[in-house]
């Protein structure tokens, strides 16, 4: 019997159920065989991960912490993705919220009035963001430069011009030699809620992923940009702008991130220092594709991410793991979504033009 691999036809037929289940079953099979070449009862780990990340109302707050940035990454490369645009570039522009930010907190709030400190910080964050996607994005519209690789290289610039400020002209002078710029004014810093770290960024994070769900499914923006992705030539004949359309939604992107890089600074670091650029922008990524680039379901795809990574913290402290752990999770996760996109776009059939041999021989048989 032969067989070939063949695209399924997504629009008439649904991926089977189970194609999410098996991806997120051989994400722990995987993760089981992690564990015992370390040395580590598998079950033991996974353990301590659950406790570490829901096991109290404290742990639960962490992982909502980290997940704020994440969801803001993950909508702002779902986003641009629904285009057909691959914004790589969310680190890059998470880390220019971040100096925005941090530039209105230092600089710019003792001359504000106080009711204006933290509106105009957020607006800093998103330009700041916003400004460093539109390089990639004009280069794509005007160019059709590949934005994957200016993105992707933009990152390293904003971190090392980062890193180049709270060494310099903006260090700390009373910081006894230690990296980083002052704190920032207390008028810059968003609220808190709950005794936790949880701040105003996760009310912002929220509302923009409502919000964008609904421009992108009832607006003509949103058609408009549907279109584009689904099929950008047609678009191009029925009379979009698809060079307009490119730059606005980089624009758009990049404020997602900057207002994560905005969050990090004015709701959990209060100044610009080392740490702010810890992979939120790469890890966006994961939670679009595991979101399936649905913007309500990149909260929930946040929250998972979330949780995989205060859970790995506290597998350094409890079983002596190493480190890196986290990350080896999370590239285990992001295989197992590509193999769940593997199953959902392709299938096995039997060629058509296979002769069957059973048949042939009962032909054949005396």
């Amino acid at each position: 019997m032969a067989w070939r691999i063949e695209k399924r036809t997504l629009s008439g037929e649904r991926a089977p159920w189970w194609v999410f289940p098996a991806a997120l079953f051989f994400a722990v099979f995987v993760g089981a065989l992690i564990f015992i070449g370390l040395g580590v009862n598998p079950l033991e780990a996974y353990a301590a991960m659950l406790k570490g990340s829901v096991g109290s109302f404290f742990h639960f707050s962490e992982v909502v912490v980290r997940a704020i940035p994440l969801i803001l990454t993950g909508l702002a490369v779902a986003m641009a993705a629904t285009m057909l645009l691959w914004n790589i570039g969310c680190e890059g522009q998470l880390v220019w919220g971040g100096i925005c930010a941090a530039g209105t907190g230092l600089f710019l709030a003792p001359h504000l009035p106080p009711f204006l400190v933290i509106p105009v910080t957020i607006v800093a964050g998103a330009g700041g963001g916003a400004l460093w996607a539109l390089i990639p994005g004009l280069l794509k519209a005007f160019l059709n430069v590949n934005e994957i690789l200016t993105s992707l290289l933009l990152n390293y610039i904003a971190i090392i011009f980062m890193e180049h400020l709270y060494f310099g002209p903006w260090r700390n002078p009373e910081g006894f030699g230690f990296p980083g710029t002052a704190q920032i004014s207390d008028l810059a810093r968003i609220p808190h809620f709950l005794g936790t770290r949880i701040h105003l960024g996760l009310v912002l994070a929220l509302v923009l992923a409502a919000l964008i769900y609904g421009g992108l499914r009832y607006t003509r923006w949103g058609y408009r940009v549907r279109a584009i992705g689904l099929n950008p030539r047609a678009a191009g004949y029925a009379g979009f702008s698809i060079r307009r359309q490119i730059v606005g939604v980089m624009l758009l992107s990049g404020a997602l991130a900057g207002i994560a890089g905005m969050a990090e600074v004015s709701g959990i670091h209060f100044r610009l220092q080392q740490g702010l650029a810890v992979g939120y922008g790469y890890d966006g990524i994961i939670v679009a594709w595991l979101a399936r680039l649905n913007p309500l379901a990149v909260p929930l795809a946040a929250l998972l991410l979330g949780a995989l990574i205060v859970g790995g913290e506290q597998l350094q402290s409890l079983l002596h793991l190493p480190a890196s752990i986290s990350m080896v999770l999370e590239a285990v996760l992001l295989f197992g979504l590509l193999l769940s996109e593997t199953l959902a776009r392709y299938r096995l059939v039997r060629r058509p033009d296979a002769p069957d041999r059973s048949a042939a021989k009962k032909e054949t048989a005396p």
